[in-house]
């Protein structure tokens, strides 16, 4: 197994030192830097271009939202969020974070985070790394070429080229979709492929009677939510089949009401 280069972030001392300890009980895990401000965090990132970030979300200053913006892309990490506070850990949904923490911590729950890190890892590693000679060749000889990121879609099913590798989906195995800057992730049956292009590109290809959007960078299949939970302000979390909660905006309203009723 591969051990996760990790950068850990807390402005608590005690905080931090906690995380540090637990972390270094955990196999597959390679602590390579700490900071203790977003600032910190952002230079130690560039420094030492982790695998792994994790990240305290309530700082003064730059908090740990701020510093997932402020990163570029080619240096984003896997992200898995930490804080006191459970809302916070709500919004953590709005970013492309692995999982969260809350504090204070628990080895057990640090364990199964560090263990989701792994598998998207493993799997993102795997999809840069899968053979594609046959399926370009294919690809060639029926004059399909299209621009890196590209997707086809019909009513059944989507056809996604990324990193010159084609995905064949079944638009209803699609779980949901979300956006992480200029990628959109699919997530299908634990799996997660990841696509350069916008969300209103990929929107333009999807089966309106299966999806809907949640939020300015979610979309999600209404056949995989096991029900919702209203947070009050018009906002909701829904709660998939497979587990995951998805949180939706207050600007998609209208969409909960419509789940509600």
């Amino acid at each position: 197994m591969h051990d996760l280069r990790t950068v850990i972030v807390d402005d608590e001392p005690l905080a931090l030192e906690l995380m540090r300890s637990l972390l270094e009980r955990i196999d597959g895990v390679d602590i390579v830097g700490e900071a203790r401000n977003g600032r910190e965090a952002i230079t130690a990132v560039e420094q030492h271009e982790p695998d792994l970030l994790v990240l305290d979300i309530h700082m003064p200053g730059l908090d740990g939202f701020d510093v997932v913006k402020a990163l570029q892309p080619d240096t984003m990490p896997l992200v898995v969020f930490a804080t006191a506070y459970e809302q916070y850990a709500l919004d953590a949904f709005d970013v492309h974070a692995v999982d969260y923490v809350l504090k204070p911590f628990d080895e057990k729950r640090l364990r199964v985070a560090v263990d989701k890190a792994h598998h998207r890892y493993t799997a993102d590693t795997l999809l840069h790394e899968a053979s594609k000679a046959s399926v370009m060749s294919a690809i060639d000889m029926m004059g399909q070429q299209r621009p890196e990121g590209s997707v086809i879609g019909n009513a059944d099913q989507l056809i996604v080229r990324d990193s010159g590798t084609v995905h064949f989906v079944d638009q209803e195995n699609i779980d949901w979709i979300d956006a992480a800057g200029d990628y959109m992730c699919i997530h299908v049956n634990g799996d997660t492929i990841v696509a350069r292009m916008t969300m209103k590109n990929l929107l333009d290809e999807l089966d309106t009677t299966i999806f809907t959007r949640i939020h300015r960078s979610t979309v999600v299949n209404l056949a995989k939510i096991q029900r919702v939970k209203p947070m009050g302000k018009g906002e909701a979390v829904l709660i998939l089949k497979q587990g995951k909660a998805l949180k939706v905006s207050r600007s998609y309203g209208d969409t909960v009401r419509k789940l509600l009723n």
